[in-house]
């Protein structure tokens, strides 16, 4: 079914070619030559399983472990021996055999690995390498005979999904097309999250999964070898373009400090210039985004850049980044364009996108610009230095630059909780702030490492296996790359690593953080739902829903209402008579707590007891929709409204500045006495009788005995 294809074809790790090859054989057109050499290496591996005692080893798992120990550049037996004790160190029972299977080939994955990647810093770029690493997930997937046999009938089954006609020849692109033809298995999830963090480059434990589902978005969520190999293709030359750019070769000339790494361009192109608004006036021009700072270079009339405005995304200059509208003289007509506001500028500063439809390419640098804020922001709240702080950059840095390989690759832009950013999505997902802290946590254990103490020394060996760690550092693979440059005590390849580093078969903090927040964030996802069903358009529609959920409050308020008003005297002289008696009891102060305490009974009695109705959906009665003329109007009468009230304030605060300052004597000396003799009240009576007093006052002012005594007084006081 074409496993191996490409891993055996007659080269060995050194460069060097096997015996009996053909020298100008092909990785993809292999005939007899390659393809010997495949079974070769196949039925060796499979003899050397059943030679160290892994006997349950399926043919796939064999093979990666023989290339596993190639690489290493050691026996398969010294890899197994380095294998057994780890696993005897820790007191478990005896594993069944497709656990230690399994354990044992992502021990060997991860040896060969870090030696793989240490020893090259262009294997993205090899067929070989993907192929390599797809086996890798395969063999997890199925390490024993009986699961790879499972798996093989699935495969050969099919999943039931294609046409009654058989199919059809047209696909939506001619990567689907390949797949449809391709005979490989395909991997899971859990086979990917498990072998591609091992490369920083290709993945981080935290968005791993989010990852995977972009990639398989459109395979049913199994991931083929095309679409895998596709995005490491992707993804090498995304990673060229960016060395291509630090080492000066098409990067803007910006004064970079040590360490910072040049992100994305856009603007480049004077035809196509990123708009930065201010204000009410515009300027094209080119946008660099770095780990450290936005840089923005308007477009002379010569079509030449000035100077470069730095926008700091480092600091602690309470930025705020939002997705925003603009257009010409400050108009909010086009969603395109990104906000960025600090305490160092005056004014907000519109970054905006121009793109004839859609909106992703503003998205997408929100996505990113975020990200580095994110990362900082971790950086600042865990007081990170040195070379903890180089690696924190190094993740966002390389999330980003993964983003824009399944932006650009792939035309997908995952956004919220499937983002491919990790810190983005570590501030997005619920107790995300969990997932950060075991990050640190990471972090503080690989900064042990590196020191170099005696303990760890003594723990190491001089065996190159002691430096298999499973996730190389984020830091270290820019070095290796040319992205990134450390200091020499900074460096970790002038450091001990200490040996049994490798957590096998078993789930790392940062996971395990990252499945509890996940597992929080489905009850996010279903509020939002719910949220986004009551949002509806048009202001009439809106109040009718507001008035549907108040309804029970509105009809309270309009028995109250009918009591105060006395227009059936015996069921308001009942209530009164009972208010009367709670005020003379001391009872009046236990309503709040009677009210907060009914309604915590009513919740636990539906929570336990009710039937769920209540809950259901119910119906709004929308009222007609207005024409456009209508709106206006309507929108004309209440700002009408709004300025009557306004002026009735404004006449209000008038009237008492006059009273203040005594512009008027006789209403003055009014207003004093009876200043003076509400103080006096407050001051000698008990604030409970006030509010009985004042309560009175305003349920029985409509009373027969004292209705026109009221309105003689309301007319006095509006007349004055």
């Amino acid at each position: 079914m074409g496993l191996f294809d490409g891993l055996f074809s007659g080269r060995r790790v050194d460069g060097s070619r096997k015996d009996g090859a053909a020298p100008s054989a092909a990785m993809d057109e292999s005939a007899a030559g390659p393809a010997a050499a495949a079974m070769d290496d196949a039925a060796a591996a499979s003899s050397s399983s059943q030679h160290y005692g892994i006997p349950h080893l399926s043919p796939t798992a064999a093979s990666v472990v023989h290339r596993c120990a190639r690489i290493a550049g050691v026996p398969v037996e010294h890899l197994v021996r380095r294998f057994e004790p780890e696993q005897a160190e820790q007191p478990t029972p005896p594993t069944p055999p497709p656990v230690y299977t399994r354990s044992l080939v992502e021990y060997c994955s991860y040896v060969a690995l870090r030696a793989e990647t240490r020893r090259r810093h262009d294997h993205l770029g090899d067929r070989d390498f993907h192929s390599l690493t797809y086996d890798m997930m395969l063999a997890w997937e199925a390490p024993d005979q009986d699961t790879e046999a499972e798996l093989q009938k699935t495969a050969f089954s099919g999943d039931g999904t294609d046409d009654d006609d058989g199919g059809s020849i047209f696909y939506s692109s001619p990567t689907q097309m390949a797949i449809q033809v391709d005979g490989r298995r395909t991997v899971g999830p859990e086979a990917f999250a498990k072998i591609a963090p091992a490369c920083p480059a290709v993945a981080h434990p935290i968005t791993v999964r989010n990852l995977f589902d972009a990639l398989t978005n459109s395979t049913g969520g199994r991931l083929h070898f095309l679409i895998y190999h596709k995005y490491l293709k992707s993804l090498d030359k995304v990673l060229s373009s960016a060395r291509c750019v630090s080492g000066g070769h098409k990067a803007p000339d910006l004064d970079l400090s040590d360490g910072e790494v040049v992100l994305d361009i856009f603007g480049a192109a004077t035809t196509q210039p990123v708009l930065q608004h201010i204000g009410t006036s515009t300027w094209p021009g080119r946008l660099t985004l770095t780990n450290h700072a936005l840089y923005f270079e308007a477009i002379g009339v010569d079509f030449s850049y000035g100077d470069a405005v730095v926008y700091d995304l480092a600091k602690d200059l309470k930025q705020c980044v939002k997705r925003e509208s603009t257009g010409p003289w400050g108009a909010h007509l086009f969603d395109k364009a990104v906000m960025y506001k600090s305490s160092a500028i005056s004014e907000p500063v519109f970054f905006e996108f121009p793109q004839f439809k859609g909106h992703s390419r503003r998205d997408y640098w929100f996505a990113v610009i975020k990200e580095v804020l994110h990362a900082h922001k971790f950086i600042r709240r865990y007081k990170l230095a040195n070379f903890q702080k180089a690696e924190a950059l190094a993740v966002a840095t390389l999330g980003i630059l993964r983003y824009r390989t399944v932006k650009e690759g792939f035309h997908i832009l995952p956004a919220y909780f499937k983002t491919t950013l990790a810190f983005n999505l570590a501030e997005k997902l619920p107790k995300g702030d969990k997932i950060l802290e075991a990050l640190y946590g990471q972090l503080k254990q690989h900064c042990s490492r590196f020191r170099g103490s005696d303990d760890l020394a003594a723990q190491s060996s001089s065996d190159d296996l002691a430096c298999a760690d499973p996730f190389p550092l984020s830091a270290h693979t820019l070095v290796r790359m040319g992205l990134l440059t450390l200091k020499e005590e900074d460096n970790p390849e002038e450091r001990d690593f200490a040996a049994g580093d490798v957590q096998i078969g078993g789930t790392s903090s940062v996971q395990m953080a990252l499945e509890r927040s996940v597992g929080y964030s489905g009850r996010v996802e279903a509020a939002r739902a719910t949220l986004d069903q009551v949002k509806v358009e048009d202001i009439d529609t809106n109040v009718a829903v507001l008035k549907e959920l108040l309804f029970p409050l509105i009809e309270i308020g309009k028995r109250l209402l009918f009591l105060a008003e006395w227009e059936d005297p015996l069921k308001s002289y009942v209530f009164l008579l009972c208010f009367l008696y709670i005020a003379y009891k001391g009872f009046i102060w236990y309503i709040i707590p009677g009210f907060l305490l009914g309604s915590t009974i009513f919740m636990l009695w539906n929570k336990y007891h009710g039937d769920m109705q209540l809950i259901e959906a119910f119906e709004v009665t929308t009222p007609p929709r207005r024409r456009t003329v209508e709106q206006l109007l309507a929108l004309q009468e209440a700002i009408s409204q709004l300025e009557a009230h306004v002026q009735a304030g404004n006449i209000f605060l008038l009237k008492l500045r006059s009273l203040m300052l005594a512009a008027f004597p006789q209403s003055t000396n009014k207003v004093v006495v009876a200043m003076l003799a509400v103080a006096t009240v407050f001051a000698f009576l008990p604030f409970r009788s006030i509010l009985v007093f004042i309560l009175l006052e305003i349920y029985t002012r409509h009373m027969p005995m004292r209705k026109k005594s009221s309105e003689k007084l309301v007319l006095l006081l509006c007349s004055s």
